[in-house]
Formats: structure tokens, C-alpha cells, sequence
């Protein structure tokens, strides 16, 4: 038996837009309500969530069976952390702070067991391979594993070429945030100057032939995004879904009050 086939990765190289969201709760119940939703894609957040290996391992089991696809963010590009993310059941990585095309081929390598990489071959007895059963996963997960990059930083958009060249990387994703941050505008995401680097990075992705993602956090933005050629596109954060829902519910239920 061969490792199942990633979806998602096959979504991406045929250039089919994904919409997908982040979970930021690090909660195994409440990815489980998310993968209800809808959404191709979900973030399962190792970098600025509060996630460790187990937290995550409990989220790709209730969205694994879900038409939700699992992206699982680790918190740095290391090879022990890859490899652990992999073994624990992830098919997507989402590496952050990619500045350099030797970062990239790094990570490629991280993922791949040899002679193609050096990813250990130790997943015999974990949930990779459903402890077991899965008996051709260490032939054939190498072509499955997606890896996504993130491009976060000035000098990773100055190496934006070099990291596209380099074989293994399926996608980028633009790192909005970090970027403006980076730039000189904190906090400050939709300054024209960050916009206009957003909008050539995704294009410059998208001739390359790979995917380009970024999150979002309005449909006005998606829609942009989407139309500059970006494929996967993060529309929201759960937190914020229900912080937004429950600040705008309680702000109607106490004007009731005032009509008294």
C-alpha cells in the first residue's frame, strides 16, 4: 500500500484556488468544528499558536477525515522538527522565515527520505503509517509531502528567484505581516508600498509555475489576492472569527437595552 495521495498538493500543482483558514487555538475540538466548514485548507499553527507535537498530532486526527486539508506550520525551519510534523501524520508542511535558496533546499531535503534526503526512517511504528499498515510509505511518501515556504522578510523577496528555482518547493507563501514589519510599516499589512511587493512577489510565483498563497482577512482581500494569481488563500483566523462574532453579538443584545 502506497501513501495516500495529497490532494491538496495535486490541487496546487494543477493551479486550482484553495480557500483556507487558520486555527490559531491550538485545540483539537474546535479544529474539529473547523473542519467542518468547509474550507480546503486549515493551518494548524506551530509557529504562533499554542501548539506542541501532541496538540497537533490530535488536530490532523479529526481533520484528516474531514475534505479539509491539514497544513501544519512548524514553528522554524529544523530538520528534528519537520521530521517529528511528518511522522505525527502531516502530508503539507509550512516552513516560516525563508530567506535564502539553501534555506529552501534544506527543508526540501528535511522532508524527503534518502538517497533523495535525509529524513529519518523511523516512521515505521507511528500514525504516518498507521503504525504499520501503510507498508510502501517509505517508496512513495516522498512524492506526496507538500512543502510550502514562507517568504516573510526583504531579503527573502530579494531571493525570491533563487528560492523558486529550487526543486521541492511546491509553494509561497507571502508572509504579510512580517513582511510590513520588516519593511517599516508594523502592523501596517495594507500600506500601498508592502501591497505593491505583495502583488509582484505573487506574480513572480505564479510564473514560475508554483503556487502562491497569503493570508487574508477580509473578502475584499481574497478576492484581490486571487485575481493578482494567488492559489491558496487563508480568508480568516478562528480566533478572530469568534472574538468578531462575539463582540458584534453582544454589542446587538445590550442595545436592546437602550430601546427599554
Amino acid at each position: 500500500m502506497p501513501a495516500p495521495r495529497n490532494t491538496f498538493k495535486a490541487a496546487l500543482a494543477q493551479q486550482r484556488p484553495q480557500i483556507g483558514c487558520w486555527m490559531s487555538f491550538g485545540e483539537a475540538s474546535t479544529a474539529e468544528l473547523m473542519a467542518t466548514a468547509g474550507f480546503d485548507w486549515l493551518v494548524i499553527d506551530g509557529e504562533h499558536g499554542p501548539n506542541d507535537l501532541r496538540s497537533i498530532r490530535d488536530q490532523l486526527m479529526v481533520t484528516d477525515p474531514s475534505p479539509s486539508h491539514a497544513v501544519v506550520r512548524v514553528p522554524y525551519g529544523q530538520d528534528w522538527i519537520i521530521k517529528q510534523a511528518l511522522d505525527a501524520g502531516a502530508q503539507t508542511l509550512l516552513v516560516p522565515l525563508i530567506d535564502t535558496a539553501e534555506q529552501a533546499r534544506e527543508m526540501v531535503r528535511a522532508c524527503r527520505y534518502a538517497p533523495e534526503g535525509i529524513r529519518g526512517m523511523g516512521g515505521a511504528g507511528s500514525r504516518v503509517t498507521r503504525f504499520g499498515s501503510i507498508s510502501d510509505y517509505a517508496t512513495t511518501a516522498n512524492r506526496e509531502i507538500c512543502l510550502l515556504v514562507q517568504v516573510e522578510t526583504r531579503l527573502g523577496i530579494e531571493n525570491l528567484d533563487e528560492i523558486l528555482a529550487v526543486d521541492g518547493v511546491d509553494g509561497v507563501f507571502i508572509g504579510p505581516a512580517d513582511l510590513s514589519a520588516d519593511m517599516g510599516f508594523p502592523g501596517n499589512s495594507g500600506a500601498p508600498e508592502v501591497q505593491d511587493v505583495i502583488e509582484a512577489a505573487i506574480r513572480k510565483v505564479r510564473a514560475a509555475g508554483k503556487a502562491a498563497g497569503i493570508l487574508t482577512l477580509s473578502i475584499d482581500g481574497a478576492q484581490k489576492h486571487l485575481a493578482q494569481g494567488a492559489t491558496f488563500v487563508a480568508v480568516g483566523i478562528d480566533t478572530l472569527v469568534l472574538a468578531n462574532a462575539a463582540r458584534s453579538l453582544c454589542s446587538d443584545a445590550k442595545a436592546l437595552l437602550d430601546q427599554q
